[in-house]
C-alpha cells in the first residue's frame, strides 16, 4: 500500500468510508476512548479541526478498546459521548484493534511507516499520527503529546 488514502474504515454510523475522500488534506489519526487518562485531548483535538479545517485539516478518531478496556461503549455510546462532552465535529470511526493480528490493515500500516520509541506497537490510547496532503505518515506522537504541542508542525504542512 503506498498511502493512508489505499484504505478505508466504517464510520461510527457502519458506513464504510474509503479514506481517499480525505486525499489533499493534513490528517491527525488518534486511536481513542471514552475512559481514558487521556480522554480530555478531545477538546484540544476539537479545537485543531476547528482552527484548521478551512485550511485543508482534519482529525480522525478510532475508538479502541484494547488499552485498560477504556472504550467499551457501543458506536451509539462513543457518538453520544463524544458529541455531549467535546462536542466533536471531526470523522469518529467504528471501534478498531490497533495492535495484534486483528489490528485494523489502516494501524498495520501507520504502525510500519511510523515506529515508536520502543517498536512499531501502539502504547496506549490517544497516540498520534501526522498525515501530509500526499497521505504520507510524517510523525507519530505519544499519548503524553497534547494536541496544542502539534500546532506547529501542522501549520508547517498546511
Amino acid at each position: 500500500m503506498g498511502s493512508i488514502y489505499d484504505f478505508s474504515a466504517k464510520s461510527l454510523a457502519g458506513e464504510e468510508t474509503p479514506l481517499k475522500q480525505f486525499e489533499g488534506k493534513v490528517l491527525l489519526v488518534v486511536n481513542t476512548a471514552s475512559a481514558c487518562g487521556f480522554t480530555p485531548q478531545y477538546k484540544g483535538l476539537e479545537a485543531l479541526q476547528q482552527k484548521y479545517a478551512e485550511r485543508g485539516f482534519s482529525v480522525l478518531g478510532f475508538p479502541c478498546n484494547q488499552f485498560g478496556r477504556q472504550e467499551p461503549g457501543t458506536a451509539v455510546e462513543i457518538e453520544e459521548f463524544c458529541a455531549t462532552n467535546y462536542a466533536v465535529s471531526f470523522p469518529m470511526f467504528d471501534k478498531i484493534e490497533v495492535n495484534g493480528s486483528s489490528a485494523h490493515p489502516l494501524y498495520q500500516y501507520l504502525r510500519r511507516e511510523k515506529s515508536g520509541l520502543l517498536g512499531s506497537a501502539i502504547k496506549w490510547n490517544f497516540t498520534k499520527f501526522l498525515v501530509d496532503r500526499s497521505g504520507k505518515v510524517v510523525g507519530r506522537y505519544a499519548p503524553t503529546t497534547t494536541p496544542e504541542q502539534l500546532t506547529r508542525d501542522i501549520e508547517a504542512l498546511l
